[in-house]
């Protein structure tokens, strides 16, 4: 068996997700949704330090503190590093899970930003492994919290100033997974 399900008119083209690794496409909306900074901070409130492009941890795994700087180079190979662990225990929690390249991209989109811990807890992990895209998909808006605030909320009908980012994010995410159905 190819571990690949046949294309149907129009439907996407799906993997066994352990068949599958991020696309070149894929690292580039991470790093370029992260964003680049070379000395790390604290991108919302009662957030870990993060650098280089949203790394919390050094290459040796050591959390970022701040002060700690990084440069281009090093914080691409901190990301392909944390990846690399990461999208081996994404592909081994989706046994026998068929995902198209989009899909799995914006999962481990996800998985970057979140965590391997929550993504083996969420919805949309228990949603594939029944064969539920779309709701897979929809339980994406369900993460829109950061710091202990609800980072979809409106102040006065304008977008909030703490973590507005964080909610897009989602929103572009939910988006790019509907349009990979």
């Amino acid at each position: 068996m190819s571990g690949a399900a046949p294309a149907v008119r129009g439907l996407p083209v799906r993997r066994l997700a352990a068949a599958l690794v991020l696309s070149a496409a894929g690292l580039i909306a991470i790093v370029e949704h992260e964003g680049y900074t070379d000395t790390a901070v604290v991108p919302t409130r009662n957030d870990r330090p993060t650098y280089g492009f949203g790394s919390t941890f050094r290459e040796d795994g050591t959390p970022v503190a701040i002060g700690d700087r990084t440069t281009p180079v090093r914080a691409l190979r901190t990301v392909q590093a944390h990846l690399a662990g990461e999208e081996q225990q994404f592909r081994a929690s989706l046994p026998g899970v068929a995902l198209s390249q989009d899909e799995y991209d914006v999962y481990v989109d996800f998985l970057y930003q979140y965590g391997i811990g929550n993504w083996r807890n969420s919805s949309m992990r228990r949603h594939l492994l029944q064969g539920d895209y779309r709701q897979a998909c929809d339980a994406l808006l369900l993460w829109r919290r950061a710091g202990g605030y609800d980072c979809s909320t409106q102040v006065q009908g304008k977008p909030n100033t703490v973590c507005w980012g964080v909610w897009q994010r989602q929103q572009q995410r939910h988006a790019r997974c509907l349009q990979a159905q």
